[in-house]
């Protein structure tokens, strides 16, 4: 949360108890830690993501410099100011792609004098992804269980589709709409969100086995 907003909160006479996710409170910190040594902050993100204005909001107390890049274009559009200010730091979104930190730090290498780079994606975001990926090398059709709101089910559903044919639903319910795909399909295997519901994911495996 921005530390405008919990003081707006406070000063309204309630209590705030903080439930931040460690992981996402460590990018705030990180990203901190940059704006105060004076470097040129990126935040690897989606700009409209409540993690990463959280972060954002936290930096700018400390400079003016903080920027969100969500892909290589966004970035290329400030290349003159990272040129002008020559130390850059960079975080990323907890749940974002390992592929945009690396794209990143690779344009950045050769305009940045000084580039310090905080991986800061969630270990088990990363592991689920890795994971996914070899499960997909081997299935005709791949499942992705969780809401379309959720940043790490979105993407995990962004990578599998560049591998083998895959559905993101929320439900069960929505396999209905896929059955033919489903029963043409010999390999088919399944996936789901850091945040989707045990019991979510059992259904759909179930309603699976029915077709």
């Amino acid at each position: 949360m921005a530390p405008q907003k919990i003081k707006e909160i406070t000063d309204k006479g309630f209590e705030v108890v903080d439930l931040t996710c460690l992981d996402v409170k460590k990018v705030q910190q990180k990203a901190v830690q940059l704006a105060q040594e004076d470097f040129l902050v990126l935040i690897l993100g989606k700009p409209e993501h409540p993690e990463v204005i959280a972060i954002k909001a936290n930096a700018d107390m400390f400079s003016d410099k903080v920027y969100v890049i969500q892909d290589i274009e966004s970035l290329k559009k400030i290349t003159d100011k990272i040129k002008e200010h020559k130390r850059v730091g960079v975080v990323i979104q907890t749940t974002q792609k390992l592929e945009l930190l690396e794209a990143v730090v690779s344009y950045l290498i050769p305009i940045a004098s000084e580039l310090k780079v905080f991986n800061t994606i969630c270990k088990s975001t990363s592991m689920r992804q890795s994971e996914a990926r070899e499960l997909a090398k081997t299935s005709d059709l791949m499942i992705v269980v969780g809401s379309k709101k959720s940043a790490n089910t979105t993407h995990l559903a962004e990578i599998l589709s560049g591998i083998t044919k895959t559905l993101h639903i929320e439900t069960a319910s929505d396999l209905a709409e896929y059955k033919e795909l489903i029963e043409n399909s010999n390999n088919i295997g399944v996936t789901a969100g850091a945040s989707t519901p045990e019991n979510i994911i059992k259904d759909v495996i179930e309603e699976l086995n029915k077709i």
